[in-house]
């Protein structure tokens, strides 16, 4: 199959360095008032919030509130924030956080624009008809959702994570400032780190010929998270590690490396059930999964894909597809667990033992049909018993 047609659409104008922050000054140009989105209050402690108020109180932009956006955003926080919009009249939407923060403020601008329940945007995002205009500072490199079309939501009540997705839900305008990552957590900026690097992964194999833009796109932001991760790891104030990771993640998932390419995501939809479950964070749930789905599909039909990604982004050297695969996995897994700091294993996370697998598997093998290599209920399966502790 070779590269199909696609429509390729990036909205959002993007304001990257120091102290472009300032340009929030132009949401005052899209309405009166703003609902200002945000997780824990470190917002707060780092100073973005009170420059963030200034700045839109400069501008005459009145400020309404939805704090403690969690880590996994709740349905239920989504709703109080669409409530909030519909009885205010609240005309646009700012989200100051990470990803998770940015993903609850897009669907809670979407969720003040229908009359029914938020969760049917969340379960059909063909329901997503418009939006409030939505904007972001970003203080966490990893989802990408700064500048893309996807959100994810949880609803704990029922074990259920999904993503839905809509063009009205890419964000109008988004602050990227390296500074503002300097104090993410060591566990933050590997889980961070992973995340970017499977949203690559989940695009970079793919049995279509000919899309070869894409591909080097793709091995060339690996290589860049590869390189900045440790970095950024071992230096949290290092600049040019932070900038670097911060706009590799934008590229990762604005359809940069995906148009024209894109098989259906498979290790997100495994990751998802994981956060829905056990509430462990996304990117050290991809991490732990990744290098055992890649072990589980190499076949002497995907060995030459993955022995591509051994060569081009580790720089392997070897006439054996399948030998450089293997180690090409192997050092994957390395730079996780070793380089990165990661555990190897879900009983390291929290995941006390395998009664939930079935159905989780269940639930994945549908959020994954038609990904790189298919796989069936029984695969899934596997492959969460053997990222929970290989051999037993």
């Amino acid at each position: 199959m070779s590269m199909y047609n696609f429509c390729f659409h990036v909205p959002t104008r993007i304001y990257f360095g120091k102290d472009e922050i300032s340009h929030l000054s132009e949401l005052a140009q899209y309405g009166k008032s703003v609902l200002l989105v945000y997780g824990g209050g470190s917002i707060k402690r780092n100073g973005i919030y009170q420059k963030a108020v200034d700045i839109l109180g400069q501008a005459g932009v009145a400020i309404h509130e939805l704090a403690g956006v969690e880590p996994n955003p709740r349905i239920q926080t989504v709703r109080k924030g669409a409530d909030l919009c519909k009885a205010e009249g609240i005309d646009m939407v700012l989200a100051i956080g990470g990803g998770s923060t940015i993903d609850c403020a897009k669907v809670v601008a979407a969720g003040a624009k229908y009359d029914g329940d938020p969760w049917d945007l969340v379960l059909d995002g063909s329901k997503i008809k418009e939006a409030l205009p939505i904007f972001s500072v970003l203080t966490l490199s990893a989802t990408g959702s700064e500048m893309d079309q996807f959100a994810v939501i949880s609803d704990m009540t029922k074990n259920e994570k999904w993503g839905t997705a809509a063009d009205c839900l890419k964000p109008t305008m988004s602050v990227l400032d390296p500074t503002y990552t300097f104090s993410v957590s060591k566990k933050q900026t590997a889980a961070g780190t992973a995340d970017m690097m499977s949203h690559t992964f989940e695009n970079y194999f793919s049995f279509t010929e000919g899309a070869d833009v894409q591909k080097r796109f793709a091995e060339g932001l690996l290589k860049t998270m590869i390189k900045y991760g440790p970095i950024a790891l071992n230096k949290p104030d290092d600049y040019d590690a932070r900038a670097n990771l911060m706009w590799a993640a934008s590229h990762a998932i604005n359809g940069l490396v995906a148009a024209g390419s894109q098989p259906a995501w498979c290790v997100h939809p495994m990751e998802h059930e994981l956060s829905a479950f056990y509430d462990i964070t996304h990117g050290i749930g991809l991490a732990i999964l990744t290098p055992v789905w890649m072990e589980h599909v190499l076949s002497a039909e995907t060995a030459p894909y993955f022995a591509e990604y051994g060569r081009n982004v580790w720089g392997l050297e070897g006439d054996i597809d399948m030998e450089i695969a293997r180690t090409a996995i192997a050092k994957t897994r390395s730079f996780f667990v070793e380089t990165m700091g990661i555990p190897q294993y879900l009983c390291e996370v929290g995941v006390t033992g395998d009664e939930h697998f079935e159905k989780m598997a269940e639930k994945a093998e549908v959020g994954s049909r038609g990904s790189f290599v298919p796989l069936t209920k029984e695969d899934i399966l596997a492959i969460y018993k053997d990222a929970y502790r290989p051999g037993e």
